[in-house]
């Protein structure tokens, strides 16, 4: 079966360099899958799990906290700007962040930029789909 080069990077290390049949990413504006061939194009990652399957069967999946994909026929690059094998996701951890980031919402004022109340909200998302995905992990 044709495959793809797949590449996962986040601020500490690479995380994932190899070649795949396909991978689910989630997209800002949905859940994407990417075969080989597939149109050339970059996209906004919001908070999710990236799946990958090789053999026919779903082989890793690891979760991201947002970041950005460019996507080619022959390979697939994710920046995230973080990224954690399902496995090693805590519950408690996801739960803190959305008390935080709960908190940082409610602090934002009529006064705050766009920008500001976006970033927050975004942060609350991501930190819901890290519960998501650790609670299913």
């Amino acid at each position: 079966m044709a495959t793809f080069l797949l590449e996962l990077v986040s601020p500490e290390r690479l995380l994932l360099s190899r070649q795949v049949e396909m991978a689910t990413i989630p997209a800002a504006e949905g859940e994407m899958g990417v075969l080989p061939g597939h149109s050339p194009m970059v996209v906004t990652l919001r908070g999710g799990v990236i799946s990958v399957r090789e053999n026919g069967q779903e082989m890793d999946k690891l979760f991201i906290g947002g970041g950005f994909a460019e996507v080619s026929p022959g390979r697939v690059t994710v920046l995230a700007d973080e990224a954690t094998p399902l496995a090693e996701l805590s519950r408690a951890t996801a739960e803190k962040r959305i008390k935080d980031a709960e908190a940082a919402i409610a602090e934002i004022s009529a006064d705050d930029t766009e920008t500001k109340r976006d970033a927050a909200l975004a942060r609350l998302l991501s930190a819901r789909a890290m519960l998501a995905a650790a609670q299913a992990a």
